[in-house]
């Protein structure tokens, strides 16, 4: 899967629902389908922006699968609903990364207040401890150890303070990383390079995941 395409159809989605059939005559005739259709562009520009940020993580992450990475985009697990926007194996074949891609207010700093991550004035911390979940449930699932399993978060547009930040969930710590700290960080990942184990850990993984659905 490309990275982006579930959240760019559903915003086209959105906007062409919002224009055609029954609905929008019903919606004209009362007189509000003007608002209507106004509210649901800023919902798929929201679905946009954010297909914007996982094309751009995308990018990023080409230098990795370059030195011996396995990077999916755009997933989901067997029998859930929620999406995985990239999944990379490490080459030494010891390490998932469950990566989500944000993208935030770029005139407001992502930072941490009183231990959760903010952007700005807004509390972001249960976005980061969902994404904690989803690397929770992918271990069970694909059934390893919790400890191989790591969420990351890369946040576009808004500044992350120091570039780098560790974030801590019921579910353990999330690193929510600037895009700059992204590849070096995982290039840091200690151990050495074992084609074989990572092949077999990209099958183990790759046999419970799907092309997300964009089902919401």
């Amino acid at each position: 899967m490309t990275a982006g395409n579930s959240a760019s159809a559903r915003a086209a989605a959105m906007r062409a629902a919002a224009r055609k059939g029954w609905w929008r005559r019903v919606l004209a005739w009362i007189g509000i389908g003007g608002r209507a259709a106004r509210r649901t562009d800023a919902r798929a520009a929201l679905w946009s922006h954010g297909a914007a940020g996982e094309e751009q993580t995308a990018r990023l992450l080409v230098e990795l699968q370059a030195r011996g990475w396995v990077v999916w985009h755009d997933l989901m697990l067997w029998g859930r609903r929620f999406n995985l926007d990239h999944i990379l194996i490490s080459p030494c074949g010891t390490v998932v990364v469950v990566l989500d891609t944000k993208a935030w207010r770029r005139t407001w700093t992502t930072g941490l207040v009183y231990g959760r991550v903010h952007c700005g004035p807004d509390d972001r911390h249960s976005q980061i401890e969902k994404v904690a979940s989803y690397a929770q449930a992918v271990a069970a699932v694909a059934g390893l150890h919790p400890a191989v399993v790591r969420p990351l978060i890369v946040v576009h547009g808004s500044p992350v303070a120091g570039g780098f930040l560790e974030a801590m969930t019921p579910h353990g710590p999330v690193h929510v990383l600037s895009p700059g700290f992204l590849v070096p960080t995982l290039l840091k990942a200690p151990g050495v390079p074992d084609a074989w184990r990572a092949r077999a850990l990209a099958e183990q993984v790759e046999r419970v995941l799907a092309p997300f659905a964009g089902r919401g």
